[in-house]
């Protein structure tokens, strides 16, 4: 392969029914890739084949792959592992997922049916969908979890990743999250905080989220957390580039503490100051839960 040449950009896109497969095709769309709507995946090689005898005419594809051709899903690894071996395309699996509370809850409020239970009840078709793309989902590049995301924000989640086509960088995504409200369905990595000494506890430093430079500095005076922060920078920046090397695209790292209010921002703040941003790894910082109980 000529590595001076552009890498022709191929996005898988697949996931839950009403996890919102059509917002990502209409985010892809609008940064110029060209989409099609559900391609068998055993014409995935062929399709790869009139990409690369474009010359560069057609140089960012998404095609989306749902329930509707679940007779092809086991095609899918061998058509994918052809295009690897025979073609310049580099491609990405992109997975929207939820939980099954948010699905059920999305399917009401449409008034549609599920594909799978289009006579049942809609619960019924997602947790059948769900066992059925269980492997698919351990092949994607990158998940996303659209269960608290508005439509806008899943749009800019996707440009922010799609809008770079270097397939060597990774995004390192951490997000803070509180164990009482459920861990993030997408993270790679979770590490647990509640071990360290709580904010909450503190009269004054309660109404505050862990952004707020005073509970910043309780969270990080004690020695255990120095402790814990100094073996936890070590192991990131030995898994990170490992994950990078095996072709993911991103890497979600979970910090949780009970209501995700205090430790764990604090402690994803300082991850995203110290691990930075790079040419290869583009770091950002949510926060999932800090703002729950502000009315």
């Amino acid at each position: 392969m000529d590595t001076g040449m552009a890498v022709a950009k191929l996005v898988i896109i697949t996931g839950m029914s009403g996890a919102g497969k059509t917002i990502a095709v209409q985010s892809l769309e609008d940064l110029g890739y060209f989409c099609v709507d559900n391609l068998p995946p055993v014409l995935i090689p062929k399709f790869a084949e009139l990409i690369e005898q474009s010359n560069g005419k057609i140089g960012k594809v998404a095609l989306v792959i749902d329930l509707r051709g679940r007779e092809f899903f086991t095609a899918l690894s061998e058509s994918l592992s052809y295009v690897k071996g025979h073609f310049t395309i580099g491609y990405e699996i992109l997975f929207l997922d939820a939980t099954d509370s948010v699905l059920v809850q999305r399917y009401k409020e449409s008034r549609r049916r599920h594909p799978l239970a289009p006579e049942g009840l809609p619960l019924e078709g997602i947790r059948m969908e769900r066992r059925m793309l269980e492997d698919l989902k351990g092949w994607a590049t990158q998940v996303i979890d659209t269960s608290s995301l508005k439509p806008a924000q899943l749009k800019e989640r996707i440009i922010g990743r799609f809008a770079h086509t270097d397939l060597s960088t990774i995004s390192v995504n951490i997000i803070s999250f509180g164990f009482k409200y459920g861990i993030p369905i997408d993270a790679d990595l979770i590490y647990d905080v509640r071990f360290l000494p709580n904010p909450h506890y503190v009269e004054q430093l309660r109404p505050h989220t862990g952004q707020n430079p005073d509970v910043y500095e309780y969270v990080m005076k004690w020695p255990e957390t120095q402790a814990f922060l100094a073996k936890l920078v070590d192991m990131l920046q030995f898994l990170i580039p490992l994950y990078r090397k095996e072709g993911k695209s991103q890497v979600v790292i979970g910090i949780g503490c009970t209501g995700g209010k205090h430790r764990s921002v604090a402690i994803a703040e300082y991850l995203g100051r110290t691990l930075g941003s790079s040419d290869t790894e583009l770091v950002r910082v949510s926060h999932r839960d800090a703002d729950r109980d502000r009315h």
